[in-house]
């Protein structure tokens, strides 16, 4: 079958001028804003071998992976539909023996083998950073405050953190509100819907008060403290309280206890980031999420983490990182002095190739030596 002259595949795109110039704008902005909490970047490669990306992170499956045959090697590579676990084979591999905390930065592209209803598209811009050695209070804290200031780096207004925990079902399984191991994935799949009638008919009714207990963060703690009798819950609460105080006023904080989807290898918190362009559109989904997890070591051993990623795609897709254009035009016999300084200063110089070139997408031609407008 004949592909069509630039067909691509289902959820892959071209990014023409503007837009690229503006993904590579806040790829920038959001690294450097990371890089200056103390996070040192790393470039890990674009494919690795099925089970590298598989097994580093403690709880992670063999899914959303885009599979090739390595013709070198005859081994299974798989494409990256995530940066967190290669951060992590880093840090217990090539940077196994530095010091801890271990401060991560990370961006570039990923492809997932699907696309979903929300992100239709599989290729997308991933930018993160991951602390490794902890998954404290203080840890989590650090965290969020970078992912915050990232945000803002990148122009995102009225920010909202959701937080969750992940282990909810796991920890009640285990003490006040016992479970059966084989049936806990079913009770955590059911009050990650919020199906209320599920969890009537699956016999677990004890598990219905958790989905009315999410809200905004002070209303939701208060619910919370009430269902825990046992305080079975009562470390992780206080510690998303410790948290909570942490994040500034002007971020609207909730928390959603039963809220497992996406969180699939974080250990005692997740958190969702979202937000609004600054013209106030409202960016569709979650524009970044993030959590404690467990890297597990090639010895065995495992050890504590904490990070975030964000997807810029949204970003750019709404305006942000598009800056005004300065284009000159410089037409024939220019003085090349003249045009090289006004490159320093920030100029976009566009030279004319023959008499007939016209100054089609510039702001401003190059007259008697000075930059006049169009």
């Amino acid at each position: 079958m004949t592909i069509a002259p630039g067909l691509l595949p289902e959820g892959l795109r071209d990014r023409l001028p503007p837009q690229a110039e503006a993904a590579s704008r806040l790829m920038h902005r959001v690294i450097v804003a990371i890089g200056r909490h103390g996070y040192e970047r790393v470039m890990p490669p674009l494919a690795e071998f099925e089970e590298s990306l598989v097994g580093r992170l403690k709880s992670s499956r063999a899914q959303d992976l885009l599979r090739i045959v390595d013709p070198a090697s005859q081994r299974m590579l798989a494409l990256r539909p995530d940066m967190t676990a290669q951060v992590g084979r880093i840090a217990v591999t090539r940077m196994g023996h530095s010091p801890r905390p271990l401060r991560l930065a990370y961006g570039g592209q990923v492809i997932k083998l699907r696309a979903t209803q929300l992100r239709p598209e599989r290729e997308l811009a991933q930018v993160g950073a991951e602390l490794i050695g902890s998954e404290s209070v203080a840890a989590v804290s650090e965290i969020l405050r970078v992912a915050l200031d990232a945000l803002r780096a990148a122009g995102v207004k009225d920010i909202s953190v959701d937080l969750t925990l992940p282990d909810l079902v796991e920890t009640l399984a285990k003490g006040p509100l016992p479970i059966a191991p084989d049936r806990v994935a079913e009770v955590r799949a059911l009050l990650d819907a919020k199906d209320a009638g599920g969890l009537v008919t699956a016999r677990a009714t004890e598990y219905l008060p958790f989905l009315t207990a999410a809200g905004p963060i002070d209303g939701a703690l208060e619910r919370l403290r009430a269902l825990d009798e046992t305080l079975a819950l009562d470390s992780r609460l206080t510690a998303v309280e410790a948290i909570a105080a942490t994040i500034e006023d002007d971020i609207a904080l909730t928390l959603d206890p039963t809220e497992r989807h996406g969180f699939e290898y974080q250990t005692w918190i997740g958190f969702s980031l979202f937000g609004r362009g600054p013209r106030g559109e409202l960016l569709s989904g979650e524009i970044g999420r993030g959590g404690s997890y467990t890297i597990v070591h090639p010895d065995g051993h495992e050890e504590a983490a904490v990070g975030f990623s964000l997807y810029l795609d949204p970003l750019v897709d709404i305006g942000l990182g598009v800056e005004p254009a300065r284009r000159v035009f410089l037409p024939l016999g220019h003085d090349a002095a003249t045009a090289a300084a006004l490159r320093g200063e920030g100029w976009t110089t566009i030279a004319a190739l023959s008499e007939n070139d016209e100054a089609d997408r510039c702001t401003h031609i190059l007259t008697e030596g000075q930059p006049r407008p169009l």
